[in-house]
Order: structure tokens, then C-alpha cells, then sequence
């Protein structure tokens, strides 16, 4: 056997992915592979968290982008045969995943919320189909068994200090012929939701664009971040594109959901369908939202809300 591996942008994601990692090469009985961005004292970190190697990937030039590496991590796979290969699943990961595989000529799995192995070791992977409707199970039939993996999806590894492992840096891919000509940072309405512990979320109940300041004070008291549906953002235009929750939007995990005025529609509840805890108000009691709900409240938003502020803040939640 020759090993799983793993490639993640960041150190949180990377953590997720060696704990997965970790269970699958364990049970095969086979070694775990991290590759990473550079070194930044890194490698010996992410050894203690259970990788057996790391592999560095040079730094590249400004004008180069991550899928230059495209072709140093496929002839390494070529080369060393793995079993399986996760990468995290952002939106650079999933177009780096999608070369690697195809130069592999093997299959791969996206935003895949479920592995296991089954028998001769076949990675058996679960993913949402439909909108979130459905579950779809696939198993790769060729080498290596590939799939990306969203954030948040797997709890992070555990530190086992004193691990020994082994640090190997990569070749230095070739100049790619695609350039990177400029960087601009997105403008954000606020805080990345897909961090926050509590995300308020407004639907079509909401009736005028003013009316979500009220939304964004109850999200500031609960220490959290706005969201919305997609007729907020397309069709009405009250909020950006990035604060849109949804299977083709943005997926959050909060520890507190609370959906005002949304009706509840598949495809929005598949983005915050791994919350914690998920809260209701709506004035239709056959709102398909309260079935994904832990607490509903039946009422009008105009009346329920300015009630909830007033209580938080009387019991001091209110900075």
C-alpha cells in the first residue's frame, strides 16, 4: 500500500484532513502523506497531529496560481501509487483536485460529507445530490480514490507530541502558462458567516430593504453575522451574493441558526443543515423550515423580533 494523502490551503483544514486521513490509512495499514504550502515551521506540527510525511510544495512566483502544482503532485502520484487522496474542498482545491485527477485518468468525488472503507479496501464516499434532497454514495474504481472534502466536515485531529515523521520538499513545478494579472479583495457586507458561531438569516418575510437593519441587530447582539436566501440577493438585490446560504451558495455550521421569515425551500436548508441548534419565525405554521427546526415560533417577524431585542437586551446580551 502507498499511502494516504492529503492537501489543504490552511492549517485548520489541514488538521481535519489528518484526522480522516489518519482513520482511513490506519485502517488499511498504510501511511499518511500531508502536503503542504511551503514550510513556515509547519512540518513538525502537523507531524505531531499525525501525518507520517510532509511534503513541502515550493513557493511559487506572484504570478503563478495553485494549480501550477497541478503537474509536480500528478507525477508524484504516478511515481508512489497512493490508495487515496482528499483535498480540502475550496473553490482553488476542488479546480486542483479536478486536474490531478483527470492527468490521473482516475475518478473523484466532490464535497463528499462521508467516508468509510468496504471491502478490498474500496473508499465507499457520501455526497448531498438534488439540492440537498438526496444522498448519493460512490466508490472510485480506479487509483488513487480521490475526493474533496468541505470545511468543518471532519473534527480536527488530535496532537500526539513527540511523533516522528519524515519532511521532503517537492520539485519546483514549471512556469505555468496561466498567470495571475491582478489580486482585489472582495468588499464584504461583514464577517465571513461561514466562521460565525451564530448566523441570523432573512427570507423573502422580510418586506422592505430597511427592515433587515433590525435582522443585523439581532445578529450583532448574539454576536454572529447576517444571512439570507437567494431572493434577497438575486431578485431583490438587499444583500450581497456573499452572505447567500445555500447548496450552491455558502454552506455554515453555526453553533445557532435562526431563520426569519424564510419558508425553508431544500435548497437554503442544505447550507445550514449541520447547525447545532436551528431556530424558526415565521408566520406560516406549514413553513416546510420548521421540520428542520429544533425551535419554531409561529408569528409575525415585525412582532416577534423587536420582542426578542428586548428581552436580550434586558438581560443585558447587548454590548
Amino acid at each position: 500500500m502507498s499511502g494516504v494523502w492529503i492537501f489543504a490551503e490552511n492549517r485548520e483544514q489541514s488538521l481535519e484532513l489528518l484526522n480522516i486521513g489518519g482513520e482511513l490509512a490506519s485502517q488499511i495499514g498504510t501511511k499518511l502523506v500531508n502536503i503542504i504550502l511551503g514550510d513556515n515551521g509547519q512540518a513538525q506540527d502537523y507531524i505531531d497531529y499525525g501525518a507520517d510525511e510532509v511534503w513541502l510544495l515550493p513557493a511559487l512566483g506572484p504570478d503563478q496560481t495553485l494549480l501550477a502544482y497541478a503537474p509536480v503532485i500528478a507525477d508524484e502520484a504516478k511515481q508512489e501509487d497512493p490508495d487515496i487522496f482528499l483535498v480540502a474542498g475550496t473553490l482553488r482545491g476542488k479546480e486542483l483536485a479536478a486536474i490531478i485527477a483527470s492527468s490521473l485518468d482516475t475518478g473523484l468525488a466532490s464535497d463528499c460529507t462521508f467516508l468509510k472503507l468496504g471491502a478490498d479496501n474500496k473508499l465507499e464516499m457520501e455526497r448531498l445530490i438534488f439540492g440537498g434532497a438526496g444522498i448519493q454514495k460512490v466508490v472510485c474504481s480506479t487509483r488513487p480514490q480521490m475526493a474533496t472534502i468541505p470545511a468543518r466536515t471532519f473534527e480536527p485531529a488530535e496532537m500526539k507530541a513527540g511523533r516522528e515523521g519524515i519532511k521532503r520538499e517537492l520539485p519546483t513545478p514549471p512556469l505555468s502558462p496561466l498567470k495571475l494579472l491582478a489580486r482585489q479583495n472582495r468588499v464584504r457586507e461583514s464577517g465571513d458567516i461561514r466562521e460565525a458561531q451564530a448566523v441570523v438569516a432573512v427570507g423573502r418575510g422580510i418586506e422592505k430593504k430597511e427592515d433587515i437593519d433590525m435582522i443585523r441587530e439581532l445578529a450583532d447582539i448574539l454576536g454572529g453575522e447576517i444571512g439570507c436566501t437567494r431572493p434577497i440577493t438575486e431578485e431583490k438585490h438587499w444583500l450581497p451574493e456573499d452572505l447567500c446560504i445555500g447548496i450552491s451558495a455558502l454552506e455554515v455550521k453555526p453553533q445557532l441558526y435562526i431563520g426569519i421569515g424564510v419558508s425553508g425551500q431544500i435548497q437554503h436548508v442544505a447550507g445550514f443543515r449541520d447547525a447545532r441548534i436551528v431556530c424558526a419565525i415565521n408566520k406560516d405554521e406549514n413553513a416546510p423550515i420548521f421540520e428542520a427546526s429544533d425551535y419554531g415560533i409561529v408569528g409575525d417577524l415585525y412582532e416577534v423580533i423587536p420582542r426578542l431585542l428586548a428581552e436580550l437586551k434586558k438581560s443585558g446580551r447587548a454590548n
